[in-house]
C-alpha cells in the first residue's frame, strides 16, 4: 500500500511539473511597453524586468515587481491601466494553470488507481 502512495505522489508531482513547466497561455506585454515609453529611466527599467519575468514564466513575480511599479513611481492613466491590465492577463494565466494542474493531477490519480486494480 505504500508503494502505491508513493508511486501515486510521484505521477501527480510530475504532471504538476510537466504543467508548470508549460507555456499555457500567452501574456501581451506590448502595451505596457508602449505606455513606458517616455517614462523616467527607472521605470522603464522596472517595465523591462516585468517583461523579462512574464516571458521567462515567473508570474508571481511579475506580478509583484508591477505592484511595486504602481507604488514607486507616479504614474500616467495610461500607465495605470497598461499595469492594471497586465496584472490581469498574468492572474488570469496563473488560474488557468492551476486548474490545468488540477485537472492532469486528477486524471493522473484516476488512471493509477484504475491500473493498480487491474
Amino acid at each position: 500500500m505504500k508503494i502505491q502512495h508513493l508511486l501515486l505522489t510521484v505521477i501527480a508531482a510530475a504532471a504538476f511539473v510537466m504543467v508548470g513547466c508549460s507555456k499555457s497561455g500567452s501574456v501581451d506585454t506590448s502595451k505596457l511597453t508602449t505606455a513606458f515609453q517616455s517614462a523616467e529611466a527607472g521605470a522603464k527599467t522596472a517595465v523591462d524586468s516585468v517583461t523579462t519575468a512574464v516571458k521567462s514564466g515567473d508570474y508571481a513575480g511579475a506580478v509583484t515587481q508591477l505592484k511595486a511599479l504602481g507604488n514607486k513611481y507616479k504614474l500616467t492613466p495610461e500607465q495605470q491601466q497598461a499595469v492594471s491590465d497586465l496584472i490581469a492577463q498574468v492572474q488570469k494565466v496563473i488560474a488557468d494553470t492551476a486548474a490545468k494542474a488540477t485537472g492532469d493531477a486528477s486524471k493522473t490519480a484516476t488512471d493509477l488507481g484504475n491500473a493498480i486494480k487491474k
